[in-house]
């Protein structure tokens, strides 16, 4: 892809005009290159508070609109999406280094979500419930909650705001966004539209945006009690700080941090089914998902078998520029994360560890390594952290209460999956002394989640939930009524209390 085709895209998306000029600002990168693809304007002090107080006077207006109206202005841009949906999935390859397929899946993702949103906007349902008080109505109501802030990581520059503002927006919430500052055009370029669909809606300052590369915006944005909801994607490191500033101040936080998931496969497993979900888990997004495949845990059975299927399968992995058709797999997102996993295949090697294919980067101009195999122990330090970058580590075991609890046997939380025809197997694994990770799979593998389901894990991962199900409810502030509709006023629990004087009417 050229300068000239990047350039056309930015002038497609609008987004021109809201670039730093010279050497302004902070660069975008295109990590398949190496070149800077433009520079943004970094937000200052007085753009932050400008920004949180009109979300916050945006709030008071937005949240006495109807939801069902609410949920107008979100089915309005899911259609700018869909129009934007080719050029915004280039932008996205572009930027952070996903191939086209991958860039394209990911604005899906948001127009899915928005589809989702617009049909939650007619059932944010309350409950009610018998009171044990005569003649009193008890019932509990899900009422908007404030401006939300939403930190989001490169990796899934687009969906992870949509899973969190589309949401927000339907339950009456105002948003503030700060984006990675690895992939700043993508989140103006949206940006862009979802103000044009608010203003189209009487609806400005529903969404904000604050760009910077530097922590101290993050840092802000989690002691500000005027967001009382901070959703945060990211490390582990950063998300225990994050909850802790927000905890102090009694606000709440989403934390969606750390994955480090494995996919057994038993005696039984299809391994033509187990092998396709590998791949994709282990190599998709070269290896920079959250939800990425790291950990290998095969019966020893089965082992010899997989792991030559998986050397064939690793060599014909096409690593290259992620705007063309044939490549499976593009850069890592920048020098920071192709030296992270250089330093994570030397540490592997060092506690013992055989790199069975790949372990090098590619001399080449952007940030390309090869997709990596390493036969490894479960308990190896560099093994137990998340290593951004595709590495698979291979081991293997002799019995499933093995299996199990090597899975278990790391700080995080997020995805799993087990192959296998065997149901006993199966339902051991989604049992209460199975898996404990927020997501798991049987005979499919621990990538590409849906957005119907509550997305988000356990332990180190944050336990927030995101996207389907009753994600909404994070979003929402209950409340509890009861209404006394007769003349008298019992007590609850039948408590008796009378002071002098007072006579209990008939």
């Amino acid at each position: 892809m050229t300068s000239v085709d990047e350039k056309d895209i930015l002038q497609c998306l609008g987004i021109v005009g809201s670039l730093a000029a010279g050497n302004a600002g902070f660069a975008s990168e295109n990590p398949a290159t190496g070149r800077v693809i433009a520079r943004v304007r970094r937000a200052a002090s007085a753009n932050y508070e400008a920004t949180v107080t009109a979300a916050a006077a945006a709030f008071v207006k937005w949240r006495e609109v109807p939801a069902p109206q609410r949920g107008a202005l979100v089915r309005a841009l899911g259609e700018e999406l869909r129009r934007h949906k080719d050029l915004l999935g280039s932008l996205i390859s572009l930027e952070t280094g996903k191939i086209k397929a991958e860039g394209d899946g990911e604005v899906q993702e948001m127009i899915d979500i928005a589809d989702f949103a617009v049909g939650l906007s007619r059932q944010l349902y309350g409950r009610s419930m018998h009171s044990e008080r005569r003649q009193h109505r008890m019932f509990e109501q899900w009422l908007p909650l404030g401006p939300v802030g939403v930190i989001t990581a490169f990796n899934f520059p687009a969906a992870v705001w949509a899973w969190n503002a589309l949401i927000a927006a339907v339950c009456g919430d105002t948003v503030v966004w700060k984006p990675s500052p690895k992939a700043p055009l993508t989140a103006l370029a949206i940006h862009r539209l979802a103000c044009e669909v608010a203003r189209q809606h009487d609806a400005a300052d529903v969404f904000g945006l604050l760009l910077s590369d530097r922590p101290q915006l993050g840092e802000r944005m989690a002691a500000d009690p005027r967001l009382p909801l901070l959703s945060f994607t990211g490390s582990s490191a950063v998300g225990r700080r994050v909850a802790q500033t927000v905890a102090a101040r009694f606000g709440r936080s989403l934390l969606e941090c750390s994955g480090n998931n494995a996919v057994i496969v038993d005696e039984s497993a299809d391994l033509d089914l187990a092998l396709r979900a590998i791949l994709f888990g282990a190599v998709g997004t070269a290896g920079q998902r959250c939800t990425s495949t790291r950990r290998l845990i095969v019966h020893e059975s089965r082992h010899a078998e997989i792991v030559r299927r998986l050397l064939d399968a690793y060599s014909e992995v096409c690593v290259g520029d992620p705007l063309a058709a044939s490549t499976l797999m593009g850069p890592l997102i920048d020098e920071a994360a192709r030296s992270e996993f250089v330093a994570a295949v030397a540490a592997a090697e060092a506690c013992g560890g055989t790199v069975l294919c790949g372990g090098s980067v590619l001399a080449r101009p952007g940030y390309f390594v090869r997709p990596t195999l390493i036969e490894a122990e479960n308990e190896w330090p560099v093994v137990q952290r998340e290593t951004f970058g595709p590495i698979l580590y291979v081991m293997r075991y002799r019995d499933f209460e093995q299996a199990l609890a090597m899975q278990n046997a790391v700080p995080q939380g997020l995805s799993s999956a087990l192959f296998t025809l065997d149901l006993r197997h199966a339902e051991q694994f989604l049992a209460a002394s199975g898996s404990d990770c927020g997501i798991a799979n049987i005979n499919l593998g621990t990538s590409g989640a849906e957005i119907g389901g509550a997305f988000g894990g356990e332990k180190e991962t944050g336990g927030g939930r995101e996207a389907g199900s009753d994600a909404w409810k994070a979003y929402m502030r209950r409340q509890t009524n009861t209404i006394n509709w007769g003349s008298d006023l019992p007590l609850a629990q039948g408590i008796e209390f009378l002071p002098g004087g007072v006579q209990r009417s008939r």
